[in-house]
Formats: structure tokens, C-alpha cells, sequence
């Protein structure tokens, strides 16, 4: 009878070891960026053709995002304003409450005309957009899915409109971010902007503008999970981009952006021209600097 009593015993003391590493796997395994997901985001993007203000392309990239949003848990707000005349959409997404604050933003709009092409005749039609908008919403959309829901403080997922259409009559740079920034009765602790960062050549270099503490952080973090080849620690672009409007408050801010990529503002900013490994990186980095924040 007792050995019996001690058989039992010792089945259910392994059956709760089981199911705390289980646990534990399935944690580590939802905390896992996945590049392949989010390259997938960006095709998907790229089918519904390009996201100009106004276009069905992009009203239909806001419902998609709304909807991955809320499937991953994070509570949600579309911020309908304008500037300079022009209707702005942010699609927010929140999580937590309290300190510290951190913004992660993105733009999402595709530019109106791809003025940058060698061809003249391509002038007239629209960006693709698949690493210049898409490459930033698909690591922001990854990373709703694999943050840890419990870490401190609050995080905020701000997916920008109308980024890209300076040097156009009626329009400017950065109107959602500007926007935004204004509507703000209090101040996050940080903002960290994403953009351009799916380029199958990935080289991000700091940015002379960002703050300087922040961006030696995430190009450390980078570093030491063996990415210092792709975010390299010296200065090369000084950018006007989603990051200005919170430095002029005096928000920390940093922008990640690969500045140098041939396709800019062409019809050849499509989905052959990005790659899984380069999100993998920028995510990868992303959420190791926030659960390392968290510690």
C-alpha cells in the first residue's frame, strides 16, 4: 500500500513538472519574434495595393490593423483628425497603465508619387511601399503578438498616417506623427520610430538627431544578440521623420531607419527588396531592449 501511495505520489509530482515546463516552453515560444510572420504582414500589405491617403487600399490596411490589434489582446482607438487640411487616421493601440510609458510608432501611408523613379513616366503612379510603411507596421504588428502582456508600465503602438507625401502641393512630411504629438496632455517616457527597416541589405546606423542614451541601448542590445553588422553604432543621416515631432517636445526619441536604400520612393519598393532576416533583426532587438527594460 505505501509503495503504491509513493507511485502515485511521484507520477504527480511529475506531471506538475510537465506542466511547468510546458508552461514555460509555451511562454518562451510566445515570446519568440517570428520574421517570417511579419514578411507575411508585409505581403499582405502589398495586396491590397498601395496605402495613399484616401485610397480603399488604405482604408482597408486601418480595419486589418484594428483587427490583428484586438486578436492580440491590446486595446484599441483610431485618432481621426487633419492637418494642413487633410484627414489623418492613427491607429493606436494601448497596453498597461502607469510607468514607465513607451511609444512604439510606424508609419503606415504609402507616398503618392513615386517621384524618385528613374523612369519619368512612372512619376504619376503611386509607392509600393514595401519597405518604405509596410516593413514598420508588420515588426509592430509582430511585436503585438509576442509582448509579454504583463510587463510594467504601458506600451503604446502608434501605427502613423500621412508620413510621406512632402514636396507635394497640398501636403507635407510627418502630418500624423505632428498630429499626434500635439494632441498629447502628457508626455511618455520614450519613443522609439520604425521605418525602412525591412531592406534586404539592412545597414541602420544611428540617427544624429535621436537621443543619444536610447539609441546606444538598442544598438548595444542589437550587439549582443549578434546583429552588430546590420545596426551600426556610428553616425551617417540627420532625418527629418515621425521621431521629430517628440524631440521638439523633448521627448527621448530615437528613429531606426536604413537611410540608404536604392529604391526610395520608386515603383521598386516591393516585396523582393525586403527580407525575413532583416525584421527578424530589428525585432529581435526591439523586444530583447524591452523585456530587458522590464528586469
Amino acid at each position: 500500500m505505501r509503495k503504491r501511495v509513493y507511485l502515485v505520489v511521484a507520477v504527480v509530482a511529475l506531471a506538475l513538472v510537465a506542466q511547468s515546463l510546458f508552461a514555460s516552453l509555451q511562454a518562451a515560444q510566445q515570446q519568440a519574434f517570428n520574421g517570417q510572420r511579419a514578411l507575411a504582414d508585409i505581403e499582405y500589405q502589398l495586396a491590397l495595393g498601395p496605402r495613399t491617403p484616401g485610397s480603399a487600399a488604405h482604408a482597408n490596411t486601418v480595419e486589418w490593423m484594428l483587427r490583428s490589434l484586438r486578436a492580440a489582446g491590446w486595446g484599441t482607438e483610431v485618432q481621426e483628425t487633419e492637418w494642413l487640411g487633410q484627414p489623418v487616421r492613427n491607429v493606436i493601440a494601448k497596453r498597461g497603465e502607469g510607468a514607465p510609458w513607451l511609444i512604439l510608432g510606424a508609419h503606415y501611408d504609402s507616398r503618392l508619387s513615386a517621384d524618385f523613379d528613374p523612369d519619368s513616366a512612372a512619376h504619376i503612379h503611386p509607392v509600393p511601399g514595401a519597405n518604405d510603411g509596410a516593413s514598420g507596421v508588420a515588426v509592430l504588428l509582430e511585436l503585438a503578438r509576442v509582448l509579454p502582456p504583463d510587463l510594467p508600465g504601458q506600451i503604446w503602438l502608434v501605427f502613423f498616417d500621412a508620413e510621406d507625401n512632402g514636396r507635394i502641393p497640398g501636403w507635407d512630411w510627418i502630418m500624423g506623427s505632428r498630429a499626434f504629438a500635439q494632441s498629447l496632455s502628457e508626455h511618455p517616457d520614450a519613443v522609439i520610430i520604425l521605418d525602412m527597416i525591412g531592406d534586404a541589405d539592412l545597414q541602420v546606423y544611428y540617427e544624429a538627431n535621436s537621443d543619444q542614451n536610447l539609441r546606444t541601448e538598442i544598438w548595444d542590445t542589437a550587439a549582443e544578440l549578434g546583429y552588430a553588422d546590420l545596426l551600426v553604432p556610428s553616425v551617417r543621416h540627420s532625418m527629418l521623420d515621425d521621431h521629430t515631432p517628440f524631440i521638439e517636445l523633448g521627448i527621448p526619441s530615437v528613429l531606426l531607419i536604413d537611410f540608404d536604400y536604392p529604391y526610395w520612393h520608386t515603383r521598386q519598393d516591393t516585396l523582393d527588396k525586403v527580407s525575413a532576416h532583416s525584421l527578424q533583426a530589428i525585432g529581435d532587438t526591439i523586444l530583447a531592449w524591452l523585456l530587458g527594460r522590464a528586469d
